[in-house]
């Protein structure tokens, strides 16, 4: 037998086997969690700005995603695209955040839905002023949209991830809720935003 032959075919073998676990490993990156609460600023055109501040302690996966597009200019100059009253009774939400306008839109990514129905907890009320993700049917679907409360929308509770709220600022909430839309929710007028980004936590 050619030992050094059989040695060099043994080592290439466990070169191989440790890439593929390697491989195994590397399928699906981790999605980062910040552990700090964040702070966003909205400047929308012709309404004024508001400001949130974004729960990391409660949804951290959704708050370090929304972070992120926030941090690379994702939602300088997208739109609030859908006003809707989702009870018939002032429960109005702004949804925004959609590449393509209409609805249909996402990023790259798709996060891990943080809410009750999905396996996991999250306490945060769907009250006036939260912000929270939109999804379709797939509870792991979010990825860039987003809506406003800007009422009680405490029945959409363990289903959207509830991340954040309006700490300044409501007032413009309010006054993009208040907008006329068509029949199917959208602005007569385009609602724009002119940037999002990243500031330090306001002081009280």
């Amino acid at each position: 037998m050619n030992y050094r032959v059989f040695f060099r075919s043994l080592l290439l073998l466990l070169l191989c086997a440790t890439m593929a676990v390697s491989l195994v490993g590397c399928g699906k990156d981790e999605e980062p969690t910040l552990k700090e609460d964040v702070y966003v600023e909205f400047n929308i055109r012709d309404y004024g700005s508001f400001t949130l501040v974004l729960y990391a302690n409660i949804a951290p996966i959704t708050v370090s995603n929304f972070a992120k597009l926030v941090g690379e200019g994702f939602y300088d100059g997208l739109t609030f695209h859908r006003i809707a009253d989702l009870t018939g009774e002032g429960g109005y939400i702004i949804q925004g955040g959609d590449p393509k306008g209409d609805g249909t839109g996402s990023s790259p990514n798709k996060i891990t839905g943080e809410f009750s129905a999905n396996g996991i907890a999250n306490d945060l009320s769907h009250k006036r002023g939260v912000i929270s993700m939109a999804r379709s049917n797939d509870m792991n679907s979010a990825s860039c949209q987003f809506f406003i409360c800007a009422g009680d929308c405490s029945f959409l509770d363990g289903n959207y991830a509830a991340f954040g709220e309006v700490i300044e600022g409501m007032n413009v909430v309010d006054a993009i809720a208040n907008v006329f839309v068509d029949y199917n929710n959208r602005p007569f007028y385009p609602i724009i935003i002119e940037s999002a980004k990243i500031i330090e936590k306001p002081a009280q």
